[in-house]
């Protein structure tokens, strides 16, 4: 969507916050023993305070408020109560929804425990690259220039992209043009940036795989070649000087 009145700005605002905290709380009410059901319960209970609505249940009918993500897991993990928490476990949670008619959108990777399988080092680096890119973002420049930053400081670094998951506008629902902020650069794309847009970037760091494939569940993401992927993502306003950060509440930049 476009920013245009200030009531649009006002209601981008809350579902920010809304998703913003959310998956601040649960990655502090994350907890070693814990099964990935019981922390997707206590985000809808959080969602819920503010009014919100789950915006993968709302969609897609996906079966969970939160998508919780472990390990070898990409993106899209199924919470359950099978799915227990060990220390040095490598988590993503992404947390979107709905309020009063506007939509937001974020994530972040993150190590529980004592760091057992060295999975920092990815961790930072996709936030790292996010913080990067977004610093970048204004009107007017190439959308591609996003996949070209991520993929080259990726590279820099050791690791890979994931190359068919990516960024997208948001505001009226979760998926809006722009559909594919890519994590790669393309060089036939000639998309730019609209001042007052409102999208969300992503980052999908990888330490083998370059695609991600879906599981028999018919939701979860795994690697094409194994290894295993952080993610980390904002909702944004496109600003003619430079981004506003929605859901900068989030704290995975502390």
């Amino acid at each position: 969507m476009s920013i245009s009145e200030e009531s649009e700005l006002q209601g981008m605002k809350e579902v920010s916050k809304a998703v913003a905290i959310t998956l601040r709380e649960m990655r502090k009410y994350a907890k070693i023993g814990m099964n990935s059901q019981e922390l997707d319960q206590y985000g809808a209970r959080l969602l819920a305070d503010f009014g919100a609505r789950s915006a993968p249940k709302l969609a897609y009918n996906f079966p969970g408020h939160t998508c919780i993500s472990v390990n070898d897991e990409v993106a899209h993990g199924i919470p359950t109560k099978n799915k227990i928490f060990r220390d040095g476990d490598l988590i993503n949670i992404d947390v979107s929804a709905e309020l009063n008619g506007f939509w937001a959108d974020n994530g972040g990777s993150f190590v529980l425990g004592e760091d057992k399988n060295n999975f920092e080092p990815l961790v930072e680096a996709s936030r790292d690259i996010l913080k990067k890119v977004i610093s970048g973002i204004k009107g007017g420049i190439k959308i591609s220039f996003v996949g070209h930053i991520i993929q080259r400081e990726a590279k820099k670094m050791g690791f890979r992209v994931i190359k068919n998951l990516a960024g997208h506008g948001v505001g009226r629902s979760l998926h809006e043009k722009p559909h594919h902020i890519l994590n790669y650069r393309d060089l036939l794309a000639r998309e730019r940036f609209k001042t007052n847009s409102v999208v969300a970037i992503e980052t999908f760091i990888s330490t083998a795989s370059s695609k991600a494939v879906e599981l028999n569940d018919g939701w979860t993401l795994v690697g094409d070649r194994g290894g295993y992927v952080a993610q980390h993502e904002h909702t944004l306003i496109v600003g003619k000087d430079g981004p506003i950060i929605l859901t900068e509440e989030n704290g995975i930049w502390d």
